[in-house]
């Protein structure tokens, strides 16, 4: 039976449009990005072969973006039309974050953070820079580093956060191992980035570590 031969109302597309994409899974939402199945399979059942192959749908994310033949019902054109459609998500997340504060958008900014990380395998270090509204300036990538470790300069952070007149900013490196916890070495940057910055007036917010889908706020357990 294919998806045309289901009931109205337990179709992925006829259910977005009546109850919105929040109310879909991850795999009726696939489905409906993905449109056809292969020869045997209908569109759901790939669906769910491939979330089951790669174990999450931000897994699938980032194997797309580093591969475009991956198979199963991902080709190159499919491929680069996620890469397409995480890049818009990127941009539009950047574009709120101009608009809005960042920190009445915590969930937007991490959002951002996963996407900014997604697919990366080696470690790298970026910075968002706000404004007195802490509104977003700008987003840079500082520093790339290794597999697990990652040189960075608190200078060049200075000098980053002096070109773009921020008020404040937010640091964040990935953890390709998958664990979000922060190393000793992570939490002594933190306290030397906050110095360097103090001394020309401006305020470290927060050193958000991602891995993945998870993410750890030093700011926040330092608080809490």
């Amino acid at each position: 039976m294919t998806i045309i031969d289901w009931p109205k109302e337990q179709r992925p597309r006829e259910r977005l449009l009546e109850w919105g994409p929040a109310a879909l899974s991850d795999a009726e939402l696939l489905a409906i990005f993905l449109r056809v199945g292969t020869p045997g399979k209908s569109v759901m059942e790939v669906a769910m072969d491939l979330l089951q192959r790669f174990g999450s749908l931000g897994a699938l994310c980032n194997a797309a973006q580093r591969d475009p033949t991956l198979g199963g019902g991902l080709g190159p054109a499919k491929c680069a039309q996620i890469s397409a459609s995480l890049e818009l998500a990127k941009r539009a997340i950047n574009g709120n974050l101009k608009e809005q504060s960042a920190l009445n958008s915590t969930r937007a900014v991490g959002e951002y953070l996963k996407l900014i990380f997604a697919g990366k395998e080696h470690e790298c270090f970026v910075a968002l820079f706000l404004n007195m509204r802490n509104q977003l300036l700008a987003t840079e990538e500082m520093f790339r580093g290794t597999l697990n470790h990652t040189v960075v300069y608190p200078r060049e952070v200075v000098k980053a956060a002096l070109r773009h007149n921020a008020a404040s900013v937010i640091v964040a490196h990935n953890h390709p191992s998958g664990c979000p916890q922060p190393s000793a070495a992570d939490l002594r940057l933190t306290g030397t980035l906050k110095q360097a910055l103090e001394l020309i007036d401006v305020e470290l917010l927060d050193h958000v570590v991602v891995a993945g889908t998870r993410l750890y706020s030093i700011a926040h357990h330092v608080q809490s």
